[in-house]
């Protein structure tokens, strides 16, 4: 890259709010297997990890109820079949959670230059408390960030803004001074809701859709480019 990143701090990012599965780390090797678990033990085929890529992005609940489904289009989330699926597949995810979870390219790169520039950083997650915490700490993502919010943090989630609204106190950040980058419709209507500025990475779930249709201020192809975006764009506050 032309640009040489230097220990600074920038004159106008307050905060950067990450998006953790689809956006950080590749989980679909482990969300597929503790889904495909939970059908064999429930007497069903398995699915393609690649389909199962599509039903991720709106916490572990619709995925449940999706993979238990064989369909995109699954919303139900209760009844006693649902509930049985849930706890099967958790008991799955807690074994599997981190095990084959690797970084998207130029994502460690990408954090140690933010880190550089002086700009706190926070997870916003649909993924519950129970995973995203410990997945952090295997990763060694957890000393990266200042804050993680998680599926359970609020009564919404993504794309509700709540959970976006809820880091950036918990950070003392301003959202119209604060950066979001995520892979989903998801992450960029809770960023937008919320004021907040944000860029979207191609390689992510997004449920099967392209980002180049989400309605955000840029299309990076990783972290790392995220980085060098912070340094050639600032921030502007809209006064009421």
């Amino acid at each position: 890259m032309p640009q040489t990143l230097k220990k600074h701090v920038t004159s106008g990012w307050q905060a950067v709010l990450l998006d953790l599965d689809g956006t950080l780390l590749d989980t679909l090797p482990d969300l597929a297997g503790a889904a495909n678990a939970m059908r064999q033990d429930l007497g069903l085929n398995t699915l393609p990890a690649t389909e199962i890529g599509t039903y991720i992005g709106k916490g572990v609940d619709l995925l449940v109820a999706r993979a238990l489904a064989g369909n995109i289009e699954a919303s139900t989330t209760g009844g006693e079949a649902f509930e049985r699926a849930r706890q099967i597949f958790y008991s799955h995810y807690e074994t599997l959670n981190g095990q084959l979870a690797t970084f998207y390219p130029g994502v460690l790169e990408g954090l140690h230059a933010i880190q550089t520039m002086g700009i706190p950083m926070g997870v916003v997650t649909n993924k519950p408390t129970q995973f995203a915490l410990p997945l952090l700490e295997r990763t060694g993502l957890a000393p990266f960030m200042q804050t993680v919010v998680c599926g359970d943090s609020c009564e919404q989630r993504k794309p509700d803004p709540a959970p976006v609204f809820l880091a950036c106190r918990q950070l003392g950040c301003d959202p119209q001074l604060t950066l979001t980058i995520g892979d989903s419709v998801n992450d960029a209507l809770a960023a937008r809701a919320a004021g907040c500025k944000v860029l979207a990475v191609p390689y992510g779930y997004n449920e099967g859709n392209p980002v180049t249709a989400l309605e955000v201020d840029g299309i990076v192809e990783s972290i790392q480019e995220a980085a060098f975006w912070l340094l050639n764009n600032q921030p502007q506050l809209i006064s009421n």
